[in-house]
């Protein structure tokens, strides 16, 4: 099994781009991550592509050009972004090819994602009594995490409060104005106990990667990031997930810690190996629940930790370093894709003012999504 390299990474910014499609968005991702890493788009052997809403992938080789690659589409909800580099991953890893591309887009209506229960195997009550709007399910989750474990709204506050901070530092975030705790504190309450500025918004972006097996990595670039671990994983018997339709009496193990697991263990290193992490924050409590799910504290121990500042850019472990989906918003598509291109430039040390000032030898990034899957990645440098 070889090694895998990402020597090429490329980004749309996030947002809302109404003159430009999502699968234009796509092909201009493509475009950065091929100049990135110095080759032509006829130099890619394969590519994986994915997204909701903006359009299916393979058909921007109209664009790209028509070269006969071989290009798959993946879907996969949250996680699209993350098996689609899971499947490029394994492609080099196998070695049967040495330069592929893996491109993640989408393009939202605005308001809530639209969920149709009998899509999730869920009865049509679960959509009229209101589970299927996930900002009831995540409020009714961090509700009762909260109180198991003596998280307080305090906590909710300072996860949004920097990741707007941080999003202010990015070119390519969609919120760039950092809020006050003042503001996240007194904005509207949407379902309690999350607020309006502690939640993401669906909307628009891309990113394209460009993975190399170390032959070819070694004639591109002097300076690889090594991926050396990609996992993704579904949910065990008995968790609580997004469009479950009941919770059970004994707690069963989600998505998260199994895949991170994996990844840990693939990776060869431990969760205090790692010198960054972008994490899943589709609203603020979820941030504090993958911390502790991901390995890198014990449940409880967020509140202290951000009150302490660890999470910070110049804490001890620097977490959603480009504001996250908090400040991106969650093209689905594309979401997980670009904590992996925000992982390769803090490596690279190309972050510019949101650089974290520590050195940074590892990151790690996770996602997680409807009906309880998580993916999992670890680079290095």
């Amino acid at each position: 099994m070889s090694d895998v390299a990402i020597v090429g990474i490329g980004i749309h910014p996030f947002g809302r781009t109404p003159d430009r499609t999502g699968l234009e968005q796509g092909a201009f991702a493509v475009r950065q991550a091929l100049g990135d890493a110095g080759i032509a788009w006829g130099d890619v052997q394969f590519a994986y592509g994915g997204s909701q809403d903006g359009g299916n992938a393979d058909t921007m080789v109209d664009e790209l050009g028509l070269t006969g690659l071989q290009f798959i589409n993946v879907a996969n909800g949250c996680a699209t972004g993350g098996s689609a580099l899971i499947s490029a991953y394994g492609a080099i890893r196998s070695g049967q090819y040495d330069l592929g591309l893996v491109v993640g887009f989408d393009k939202h209506e605005q308001g809530s994602f639209r969920v149709r229960p009998a899509d999730w195997g869920l009865p049509e009550w679960y959509g009229e009594v209101g589970f299927a709007l996930t900002t009831q399910f995540f409020a009714m989750k961090i509700q009762r995490y909260m109180a198991l474990h003596g998280i307080t709204d305090d906590a909710l506050v300072r996860v949004a409060e920097k990741a707007f901070a941080n999003g202010a530092l990015n070119p390519h975030a969609w919120r760039r104005r950092a809020l006050s705790y003042a503001e996240i504190a007194q904005s509207t309450m949407i379902s309690d106990p999350l607020r309006q500025y502690m939640f993401c918004s669906p909307g628009e972006g891309a990113v394209a990667l460009i993975l190399a097996s170390p032959q070819k990595a070694a004639e591109l670039t002097r300076h690889p990031v090594w991926l050396k671990a990609a996992a993704m994983r579904t949910r065990g018997a008995g968790s609580f997930e997004v469009f479950s339709p009941g919770l059970s009496v004994d707690d069963g193990e989600g998505a998260t810690p199994i895949a991170a697991r994996a990844a840990f263990a693939m990776a060869g290193i431990g969760p205090d190996e790692i010198d960054i992490a972008q994490l899943q924050d589709t609203e603020s409590g979820a941030e504090i629940m993958h911390m502790a799910e991901n390995g890198f504290c014990r449940d409880g121990e967020q509140e202290k930790w951000l009150r302490d500042g660890l999470t910070r850019l110049d804490g001890k472990l620097p977490v959603n370093t480009d504001g996250g989906c908090l400040a991106n918003g969650e093209p689905i598509g594309a979401s997980g894709l670009r904590q992996v291109y925000e992982t390769v430039l803090q490596l690279r040390g190309q972050a510019g003012a949101r650089q974290v000032p520590k050195p940074v030898r590892t990151g790690y990034t996770h996602v997680y999504g409807a009906p309880g899957v998580s993916a999992v990645t670890i680079l290095a440098r």
